[in-house]
């Protein structure tokens, strides 16, 4: 996933962990796909100005929803059930750094927000990657394949944009430092059996 510039690739072993509970990753993706989706309605609501990134995280977001759905679909065609909303623990620490990075412009809170994005997104499709080409179920090895695809293609968006409206600000420079810091922490997780956990 060298396009997505990634320094820590997932342990292929964490999908062991993961097929001894697949109740659990569902429920927690599920939820991961919900929160992305709320995650682009925040940043239209905080930008509304931007004609082309309301229209474009609009139907970001209707994706997401749609993910939502398939994954409950797939919950719901096994006799699984839909748990409560999960903590991320992942997504936690990268919100804190972003908060913590910010100098408070909107131009500013703008760049964090997507670059914030861009990396759930970035670590989300390398996930999804490693689960289809090591899980043993098909239907799941088949449906994470291509939602990598669309993941790979909100990473861009998101990315994209904090290059055109980041204004003023070294979007790069920035990016290479939102990936250092991924790094310092992804090496804690993998662990268990949540899409960032």
């Amino acid at each position: 996933m060298s396009v997505l510039r990634l320094k820590l690739p997932t342990d292929p072993r964490w999908v062991n962990i993961v097929e001894k509970n697949i109740e659990e990753i569902l429920t927690d993706h599920a939820w991961c796909e919900q929160k992305a989706a709320t995650n682009a309605i925040t940043i239209i609501t905080n930008n509304s100005e931007h004609q082309d990134l309301v229209q474009d995280l609009l139907a970001l977001a209707k994706e997401e929803i749609d993910h939502f759905e398939q994954v409950h679909n797939i919950i719901i065609k096994r006799g699984l059930k839909l748990g409560r909303e999960r903590k991320d623990d992942y997504v936690n620490e990268l919100y804190l750094y972003m908060k913590k990075n910010g100098d408070r412009s909107r131009v500013s809170s703008l760049v964090e927000r997507l670059l914030f994005s861009a990396m759930i997104e970035a670590r989300s499709c390398e996930r999804f990657k490693v689960l289809s080409e090591n899980i043993q179920d098909e239907e799941l090895s088949i449906f994470y394949r291509d939602l990598m695809e669309s993941e790979a293609g909100h990473y861009t968006t998101f990315i994209t944009y904090a290059r055109k409206y980041g204004v003023g600000i070294d979007v790069e420079k920035r990016w290479r430092e939102w990936i250092e810091f991924e790094a310092s922490i992804i090496e804690n997780y993998g662990k268990n059996e949540t899409i960032h956990g």
